[in-house]
């Protein structure tokens, strides 16, 4: 009879424990590095229907244009910066933390594997005013590198200007160079 209350015991411990999602599972308690992802939805949403004047160049044509976006258009204007979050169970240990000035840096370790090679994040007052990424990605056929930079005006604390630079070389066609800056008016 014991062995039954004990197996029928563990039986619902383990069916309260295997109820959580494996998203749920994914999350951190206490993120390892500077939180970009937290930062960008915080700026972006105050930015919510601004105009930008941006300007994109493609292997050298520019084109200057004059919108106004959604909080998910600019979603996707950042998405670079999105994509270059770190803070993930499988990186917790893959970056060396270190300050310089005003800077707090993340920089990929020589022995670890990763796409973002370095966020550099300027504060002022305690505040951050710029980020700046660093990704590469590389395979047989094809390499790309994507500088971005963004920073944030201390006169209204909201983003004032960016700008988004990406090399992509395929295998057997010549390199793509795109170059995109915008100003927050």
């Amino acid at each position: 009879m014991k062995s039954k209350t004990y197996l029928i015991f563990g039986l619902l411990i383990w069916a309260a424990f295997s109820c959580i999602s494996p998203e749920e599972a994914k999350k951190m308690e206490v993120l390892p590095y500077f939180n970009l992802k937290g930062l960008m939805d915080l700026e972006l949403a105050k930015l919510d229907g601004a105009e930008v004047s941006k300007i994109s160049e493609i292997n050298g044509e520019e084109t200057t244009v004059e919108k106004t976006y959604s909080l998910k258009e600019w979603k996707e204007e950042f998405e670079a910066f999105y994509s270059a979050d770190i803070n993930t169970p499988a990186l917790a240990l893959s970056y060396l933390t270190e300050t310089e000035g005003e800077y707090l840096i993340h920089r990929l370790l020589p022995e670890a594997k990763g796409k973002v090679k370095e966020i550099r994040i300027k504060y002022i007052k305690e505040y951050p005013v710029s980020v700046s990424i660093k990704t590469t990605d590389k395979n047989l056929f094809f390499s790309t590198t994507t500088i971005g930079e963004f920073y944030i005006s201390q006169a209204n604390e909201k983003l004032d200007h960016y700008t988004l630079e990406t090399s992509q070389k395929v295998w057997f066609l010549d390199p793509t160079h795109i170059k995109i800056s915008g100003v927050v008016k």
